[in-house]
């Protein structure tokens, strides 16, 4: 069994994040970077499953800028068994179309049986990558899951709404994504990040999966305009002078509230 976890490297979420107002892009500090914590807790499905099945592969994928690195290194001391890193200068500001394409591009490299991914990223929070990524691998998909369970030839799982529960499986090879219902990911150990440093680490560029990012081809998205938020204003306060429970009242009901 194969299973490729996509890791994202993305701004410290306790951080203050901030777009650069001319090219819409975050502002990072050199600092700033953390594997997603929604990443982890699908590696941490994937490593649950590999300790009661030894001859189960764990590969953490990750398309990021070549500061990622230490995030990818995290990956590989929480436990998994390689990593791939797609790094290149053309993919800056790519969108979600780019990052699925380049990323089925690998995964149809190096091979896989199970794609397990996050449901919403911390910083984009599209939820529409592994949908697209199964689309262009040509394999089923089940996303959302908030229980998973992989077997020999299927994965199924449960995937909560707010109308319905529902039971979904699907054949391997496939493409999943959960919550976070699911665990919190495993602490990397001393043994885990000296480890690290030792298991296979593959670098790959356009070049290599034989693509391209030609800036002059039509883009499937456009930013056509950012601003900087505005100021946070004074909340509305309500004095009580005996008419306080109808003001409140008709606060919420002007504001939609109730």
């Amino acid at each position: 069994m194969k299973i490729v976890v996509l890791v994202k490297d993305v701004p410290d979420t306790w951080g203050e994040r901030r777009l650069d107002l001319e090219t819409g892009l975050a502002r990072r500090d050199e600092s700033d970077h953390v594997l997603d914590e929604i990443d982890e807790r699908a590696l941490e499905v994937a490593l649950a499953f590999a300790d009661g099945h030894p001859d189960a592969e764990v590969v953490a994928v990750s398309m990021a800028p070549e500061a990622a690195t230490a995030t990818m290194r995290k990956a590989l001391a929480m436990g998994a068994h390689s990593a791939v890193h797609v790094v290149d200068d053309a993919l800056r500001g790519a969108d979600v179309a780019l990052t699925a394409e380049v990323l089925a591009a690998t995964l149809s490299r190096i091979g896989f049986d199970l794609v397990v991914a996050g449901n919403l990223s911390t910083d984009g929070a599209g939820g529409v990558l592994p949908a697209m990524l199964a689309e262009h691998l040509r394999v089923p998909h089940a996303t959302s899951l908030s229980a998973v369970e992989i077997g020999d030839a299927t994965v199924s799982g449960t995937r909560t709404t707010e109308a319905a529960t529902a039971r979904v499986s699907a054949p391997l090879p496939a493409v999943i994504s959960i919550t976070e219902a699911l665990p919190d990911g495993r602490f990397p150990t001393f043994k885990g990040i000296l480890a690290a440093k030792k298991k296979p680490f593959e670098t790959l560029s356009l070049a290599d999966l034989g693509l391209d990012a030609d800036p002059a081809r039509a883009p499937w998205s456009i930013l056509t305009t950012v601003a900087a938020r505005p100021p946070r204003a004074a909340g509305t306060t309500i004095v009580d002078e005996g008419d306080a429970g109808e003001r409140l009242a008709a606060f919420l009901l002007e504001n939609r509230l109730a």
